[in-house]
């Protein structure tokens, strides 16, 4: 039983570790054009694509940034369970502008993460995702928050996650190992490609950890504390952090200087406002060993598996 409670220790280091990757990835992926508005979305059902967005939203929270994560998979919501919480409204109520914004988002138990619920039911979620209205709501989220995530319905059930994917600066596709076949891991990414959506990569998510024994027994073994300096007797107290006055932040009014450096609190920070959407180049360029379109075309019928 021990090993067992073990082991299940080791694999929430190795998911915490490349969660934390996938969010370093993000940020260096474009560094003149910060990737702000993210598009989660997968092939099939059941490849996980709802666990990396709570998990890709509470890794950029813990780095100190401020991040909304959006319930978009209208017909069938799962966050609000997966995070055990509850919002009085959501996206519809706001698109309709019964409820504002900052009333409707709620914060989760992850400093900086707030999360904006969507209503069941809700009639043509494809027809809402690419009306004006969301588009300015979530220009508004741009403008309080450093992140903006939506978790959406599978490229194979619905059209929404490509229609949302022309508002949100870049996607990312989960691939479940041995889950969504080849064919339709490619229909998908045709799919994309079609909607002109800016692909960030792909994660592969549900397969077997590849760390080394080194790096598990690293982790596993823990220090040798016997030789550690004892701590000063006079050492002073820590004192507990006051929560704000408002759990919601604040929407930035100024722009922030380009190459000024970003403060460390996200309240205080002032990202340059959303850019308007630009259509991805067509070039003849070779594609990188490394990019998701390489990838992609590796399984493409009639490639070595």
């Amino acid at each position: 039983m021990a090993k067992k409670q073990k082991k299940v220790g080791i694999d929430q280091i190795h998911m915490q570790n490349a969660i934390k990757t996938l969010a370093a990835n993000i940020r260096f992926a474009s560094v003149d054009d910060p990737i702000r508005s993210i598009v989660v979305t997968s092939s099939v059902p059941n490849e996980g694509k709802t666990t990396v967005a709570i998990s890709l939203a509470e890794a950029i929270a813990s780095s100190g940034s401020s991040v909304l994560l959006l319930e978009c998979d209208m017909r069938r919501r799962s966050i609000a369970n997966s995070l055990g919480i509850h919002a009085r409204s959501g996206v519809y109520s706001v698109l309709c502008g019964q409820t504002a914004l900052a009333d409707a988002m709620v914060a989760t138990g992850t400093r900086g993460m707030y999360f904006l619920d969507s209503e069941p039911h809700i009639p043509n979620p494809d027809v809402l995702l690419s009306s004006k209205r969301f588009r300015k709501m979530v220009d508004a989220a741009l403008d309080s928050f450093d992140y903006v995530i939506f978790d959406t319905p599978p490229l194979s059930a619905f059209v929404d996650a490509a229609v949302l994917s022309t508002v949100a600066d870049g996607t990312l596709l989960v691939v479940g190992q041995n889950v969504v076949r080849r064919d339709e891991l490619a229909s998908s990414h045709a799919q994309l490609e079609k909607a002109g959506a800016n692909l960030i990569g792909a994660v592969m998510n549900l397969c077997k950890s590849e760390k080394s024994e080194y790096y598990t027994e690293y982790y596993s073994r823990g220090g040798d504390d016997s030789n550690a300096p004892a701590a000063p007797v006079n050492a002073p107290t820590s004192q507990a952090v006051s929560k704000p006055s408002s759990p919601r932040p604040v929407a930035r009014k100024a722009s922030r200087t380009a190459g000024a450096p970003r403060q460390a609190a996200p309240a205080q920070q002032n990202p340059a406002a959303a850019q308007g959407l630009k259509p991805i180049p067509q070039t003849s360029a070779k594609i990188a060993p490394d990019t998701t379109a390489q990838f992609i075309a590796s399984i493409q019928p009639g490639s070595k598996k």
